[in-house]
C-alpha cells in the first residue's frame, strides 16, 4: 500500500511540474521566461561545486615571445586526451611521418589526473595593439589572434592541480618531444605594420645530409672543429663556474663553393641542434633583432650567412678616414639593404635600420646570456671587410678558414661521389680500372698541389655529378683535363702582363 502511495505521489508531482510548464510557457512574458532562467542558472552554479581556473596563453603578453607551455598543453592533450574529442583539428607537418592532433578553438575536452575530472577549453581572440605603447614599441597598429587554453577543476583540489598535475603535463610533453623529436630549420619572418608579432619565427624540418665524415675539407681541421664542438656541448657546468654565458661564436671565411653551409649542416647533425637561419634584411630594428634572440631554443645554432652583404658592418675606423659627410650616403645604403617590408616597418617606426652596435649585443649582449647551449655561426667571402669588434674572442670565438681544395679534400669527395677509397677503388664500380683510377687520382693530387692551380670542393662536386654513371675513370679523367686547363689558363695570364710591360718599353 505504501508503494501505490509513493507512486500515486510521484504521478501527482510530474502532473504538477507539467502543469507549470505549460503554464510558464502559454502565459509568461518573454522578460519574466528570462529572469526565471537566470535564477535557475544561479540556483544551479550554487548547487555545484566552486571551480578553478588556470589560464595558459599561445604567447607571453609581456615579451611578446611564445609560450612553452601552451606547445606542452597541446602536445600532451593530442597524444593522451584527444581520442574522444568532439572535434580536432590535424597538421602534418612536412616530412613528418604523421599527423599532429591539437584542440580546435571553442571546443572542449577532458583528461582525468588521480580521479579528478579536468576540463579543457581552447579559446581565441582578437587582439589590438597600438603603436607606441606595450612590448612593441612603435611599430604601428596591428592585430593578431591570442589563442588560449583554458584548464577548469573542481576547486577544492587546487593543489594537486599546480603542484602534481602540471609538472606532470610539462613532464610528459618533454619526453614525447625526446622520443620523437624532430630537429626544425627556422627562419624570421618579414615584418611589417599589422603583422602578427607573436609568430617571429617560421619552420620546416631539417633533413640535411651533410656530416663530419662527408665534408670535404682537411682531416686534421675537420678532426680539430669536431672535437671542440663536443667539449662544448659537454662545458654546462663550466661555462657556469667561470661565469660565462653558455655559448659559442664561428666565424666561417672563405671564398665561394668552399663548403660553409655544408660545415654549418653537419655542425647541427653533429650535435642534433635546431637551425635558426636568421635573414637581418628582414629585420627592422635593434629591438626585434633582441625579441628574434629571446625567442629562439636551447641546443640551436644560429647562422647568419653572408654577413657583410646583409649589413654595413664593415671597420669603423676605415669610416673615420675616409672623407666626411658619408654618413648620409651610409644611411642610404644601409636603408636600400632592408627589405619592404622592414623597410615599412622603419617608417611606421621612425627610426633606423639595425646598427653594428645592435648585432655586437646581439652576439655577446646581455640578451645574449638569455637563451643557453647554443653557438653562433657567421660566414662571409670577406672577412677583412667585418669591423674588428665583431671579431674579437667572445663573440666570435673561433675562426675557420675554408679554402680550396687540396689532396685530402680531394679523396674525401672521390670516396663520396665515386667510391674511391683511400685503399684504391674498392668501392667503385666493377668495371674500374684500378691503375687507372689511382693513376688519375695521383696526377688530380700533382695538379692540385700546384699554386697556380685554385679549384673549389664545389666545381670538383660539379665535375663527378656531371659523370654521373659514367664510372670512376672517366670523372677523374674529366677532372684531370679541367685541372690541366685551369693551369694553363692562370699560366697564360702570368704571362701576359710581361709582354704587355716589354711593349710599352719598346
Amino acid at each position: 500500500m505504501e508503494m501505490v502511495l509513493d507512486w500515486r505521489a510521484l504521478g501527482s508531482l510530474l502532473a504538477t511540474l507539467m502543469v507549470f510548464r505549460t503554464a510558464v510557457r502559454d502565459f509568461l512574458p518573454p522578460e519574466a521566461k528570462a529572469c526565471l532562467r537566470r535564477l535557475l542558472a544561479r540556483v544551479a552554479a550554487a548547487l555545484r561545486p566552486p571551480r578553478g581556473t588556470v589560464l595558459i596563453d599561445e604567447a607571453d603578453g609581456a615579451s611578446g615571445g611564445a609560450n612553452d607551455h601552451y606547445d606542452s598543453a597541446q602536445l600532451y592533450l593530442g597524444a593522451r586526451c584527444l581520442a574522444t574529442a568532439p572535434a580536432v583539428r590535424l597538421h602534418k607537418p612536412r616530412h613528418s611521418p604523421r599527423p599532429v592532433a591539437s584542440l580546435p578553438d571553442a571546443h572542449a575536452t577532458h583528461d582525468v589526473f588521480r580521479g579528478v575530472r579536468i576540463t579543457w577549453t581552447s579559446t581565441a581572440r582578437a587582439v589590438e595593439r597600438g603603436g607606441g605603447h606595450g612590448p612593441y614599441g612603435a611599430f604601428g597598429r596591428g592585430g593578431g589572434d591570442q589563442r588560449t587554453l583554458e584548464l577548469q577543476f573542481p576547486r577544492q583540489h587546487r593543489d594537486l592541480i599546480h603542484d602534481h598535475y602540471i609538472p606532470h603535463l610539462i613532464a610528459e610533453a618533454a619526453r614525447m618531444r625526446l622520443k620523437s623529436r624532430e630537429r626544425r630549420l627556422y627562419t624570421n619572418r618579414a615584418t611589417g605594420p599589422g603583422d602578427d608579432h607573436h609568430r617571429l619565427w617560421s619552420s620546416h624540418a631539417f633533413a640535411h645530409p651533410s656530416t663530419f665524415d662527408t665534408l670535404a675539407v682537411d682531416p686534421a681541421l675537420r678532426e680539430e672543429i669536431r672535437a671542440d664542438l663536443l667539449r662544448f656541448a659537454a662545458r654546462r657546468d663550466h661555462y657556469a663556474r667561470v661565469g660565462r654565458a653558455w655559448k659559442r661564436g664561428y666565424l666561417l671565411h672563405g671564398p665561394p663553393g668552399t663548403g660553409k653551409t655544408s660545415l654549418v649542416a653537419a655542425i647541427a647533425n653533429l650535435l642534433e641542434f635546431d637551425v635558426y637561419d636568421l635573414e637581418l634584411t628582414t629585420v627592422p630594428t635593434n629591438s626585434h633583432l633582441r625579441r628574434l634572440l629571446v625567442s629562439t631554443t636551447p641546443k640551436s645554432v644560429v647562422v647568419v650567412e653572408d654577413i657583410d652583404c646583409s649589413l654595413d658592418l664593415s671597420d669603423r675606423n676605415k669610416k673615420k678616414k675616409g672623407v666626411g659627410g658619408g654618413t648620409d650616403k651610409e644611411t642610404a645604403a644601409q636603408l636600400a639593404m632592408v627589405s619592404p617590408a622592414a623597410a615599412a616597418a622603419m617608417a611606421a617606426a621612425g627610426r633606423e635600420s639595425i646598427s653594428l652596435s645592435g648585432v655586437l649585443n646581439f652576439v655577446d649582449g646581455l640578451w645574449s646570456s638569455c637563451v643557453g647551449e647554443r653557438l653562433m655561426v657567421f660566414t662571409t667571402n670577406h672577412p677583412e671587410r667585418l669591423d674588428p669588434a665583431l671579431l674579437r674572442p667572445g663573440r666570435m670565438d673561433r675562426k675557420i678558414e675554408l679554402g680550396y681544395c687540396t689532396a685530402p679534400a680531394l679523396r674525401v669527395l672521390a670516396k663520396n661521389y665515386l667510391g674511391v677509397g683511400d685503399e684504391g677503388c674498392e668501392d667503385a664500380d666493377a668495371d674500374a680500372d684500378p691503375g687507372a683510377v689511382t693513376s688519375l687520382m695521383a696526377e688530380a693530387e700533382g695538379l692540385l698541389a700546384a699554386a697556380a692551380v685554385r679549384i673549389t670542393p664545389a666545381d670538383i662536386a660539379e665535375v663527378f655529378m656531371g659523370c654521373d654513371g659514367a664510372g670512376a675513370a672517366a670523372a677523374l679523367r674529366k677532372l684531370v683535363d679541367e685541372l690541366r686547363r685551369r693551369r694553363d689558363g692562370a699560366a697564360a695570364a702570368a704571362v701576359a702582363p710581361d709582354e704587355s710591360a716589354e711593349d710599352t718599353t719598346e
